[in-house]
């Protein structure tokens, strides 16, 4: 049996001072409905919901989403892993549905962010890392990405330019994104002018906090057709975790989780990164997507930088990658990034991208870190 997405929604990222976290999550799923044909809401079997559930005044949030959504008395569930949330709701939605427990699943990835300070998000996100040993002496999570980038630098010859090219290119995508935070270009210039936030990351290496949802219709190959004539399959799932502490960790050049998830993607699908037509990595500052890169196999350890620097991951590039914007422009409402990750990827293999659209895309991955890696997930996507 092959498990596949038949349809996908994504709704805009932003300070939504306009919705509540149900109205966010409707947003989505009205617009899954849409793509979708002959979908009755009796057809979903289960609904998932990938979200971070700290940053909400609601708690129990599958149970009020699923009401708001008029999907009860459906099974309904919450997956939590970070900024990973909602590609482990859709891992578990694989999972039910190769089972044969669920036959159509809804994968909703929600999150609204914006009704807390940015010292309290802040505070939040530093207790993703080790309470006892880091997080309790203030690190914050543009800290832990500092220590990465200064190590990349030191051993590598990474370069603020470089850097601030990945932050360029990220903008330039965004700005033809209607979905996305930031929808205006930027110049090198500006970007290597903006403040320090934790040295050497400036303002524009760091992605944004936003408000926002997506949701994804995901079923067997036994249905597929009778709601999607281009349904877009799963092929290759992997997932790893590592120490939650960076200070037990053997270098700090490199996300192992990454590494282990990318490898057991790769051999599911049978397919190598060359094999790659487009991809959506996590990228919560430009030193991620550089690591990303390396950690995935589009270039040998230490060759990210320069990759960037020289334009590959642009549409027409050895690697187009983060055409949407990435976390960085297009925001990162933690809990709906995965799921985002995955429209992104469905619609590339569909040609639905219009002057985004990467020519011959047919093969597509999405890279999705939780917290500082402690987790991660590697989904590797195939058109019929």
């Amino acid at each position: 049996m092959r498990v596949g997405v038949v349809g996908v929604g994504h709704g805009k990222f932003g300070r939504r001072s306009d919705a509540t976290v149900q109205e966010l999550a409707f947003e989505a799923y009205r617009e899954v409905l849409d793509d979708v044909n002959n979908l009755d809401r009796n057809d979903i079997d289960a609904v998932i919901v990938g979200s971070s559930p700290e940053y909400h005044k609601q708690r129990s949030l599958p149970g009020m989403i699923t009401e708001y959504l008029g999907l009860n008395d459906k099974p309904t569930w919450l997956t939590e892993a970070a900024c990973a949330s909602s590609s482990a709701a859709l891992r578990s939605a694989y999972m039910a549905i190769k089972s044969g427990l669920h036959d159509t699943v809804l994968v909703l990835g929600v999150q609204k962010m914006t009704e807390l300070t940015t010292a309290e998000i802040q505070g939040l996100m530093g207790r993703v890392g080790d309470v006892q040993w880091e997080s309790i002496f203030g690190i914050t999570f543009p800290a832990y990405y500092a220590m990465y980038a200064n190590k990349h630098m030191e051993t590598y010859g990474t370069t603020s330019e470089q850097l601030a090219k990945t932050a360029v290119k990220s903008h330039h995508y965004a700005a033809k994104n209607p979905y996305a935070l930031f929808q205006k270009e930027i110049t090198l210039e500006k970007a290597l002018a903006s403040d320090y936030v934790a040295y050497p990351l400036r303002v524009y290496d760091c992605c944004a906090n936003a408000d926002g949802a997506c949701a994804l219709i995901v079923t067997s190959d036994e249905l597929a057709k009778k709601y999607n004539d281009t349904p877009v399959w799963l092929e290759g799932l992997g997932c790893a975790s590592a120490p939650i502490s960076v200070l037990r960790r053997p270098d700090m050049t490199s996300i192992p989780s990454a590494v282990a998830a990318a490898k057991q993607a790769y051999a599911m699908a049978g397919v190598g990164p060359d094999d790659i037509k487009v991809t959506d990595v996590h990228d919560c500052f430009t030193i991620a997507e550089i690591i990303a890169l390396e950690d995935i196999g589009f270039v040998e350890k230490g060759g990210g930088g320069k990759f960037e620097e020289d334009g590959q991951a642009y549409i027409g590039g050895k690697h187009p990658v983060n055409v949407d914007g990435g976390l960085k422009a297009k925001g990162h409402p933690v809990g709906a990034t995965g799921a985002s990750q995955t429209v992104e990827i469905v619609k590339q293999l569909r040609e639905e991208c219009g002057e985004r659209q990467v020519d011959g895309a047919d093969i597509g991955m999405t890279h999705n870190v939780g917290g500082i890696g402690q987790y991660c997930f590697v989904h590797i996507y195939k058109r019929s």
